[in-house]
């Protein structure tokens, strides 16, 4: 395998909590109102430092998405996922914007979000 190169990000930024690699701005955020098992995520319009996994069908609360889960380039870490299709019209705007587990993350003052006991497992979309 070759020499993994990194973007380095300035500004509010969330990154890996596992290895610190930097992987989105609070100012792509377009979505704070999405859950995954692991509780909040949030949807960016742009993300770094991420490997994708092979494409697949999942019925979110949301409906039907081609979706692709994302790694962190550094770790290997799964972070979240990234959304290629939706089926369901009104779910367009989801299309080349990615989810962040925001278990997954230091956020931009380096604080880590923990798993509440209420936390829903199952994972989901949802944003209404």
């Amino acid at each position: 395998m070759g020499r993994v190169f990194q973007v380095t990000l300035e500004g509010k930024i969330y990154s890996c909590k596992h290895c610190k690699t930097h992987l989105a701005l609070g100012d792509d955020i377009v979505s704070k109102a999405f859950q995954c098992k692991h509780g909040k995520a949030y949807l960016f319009s742009k993300v770094v430092n991420v490997t994708l996994g092979a494409k697949e069908d999942r019925l979110m609360m949301t409906g039907l998405h081609t979706v692709a889960d994302i790694f962190c380039v550094k770790c290997g870490s799964i972070v979240g996922w990234t959304y290629e299709t939706a089926h369901d019209k009104n779910q367009k705007y989801k299309e080349g914007k990615s989810v962040l587990e925001r278990f997954k993350l230091s956020g931009p003052d380096g604080s880590n979000y923990w798993v509440s006991h209420e936390a829903h497992i199952g994972g989901s979309d949802q944003d209404d």
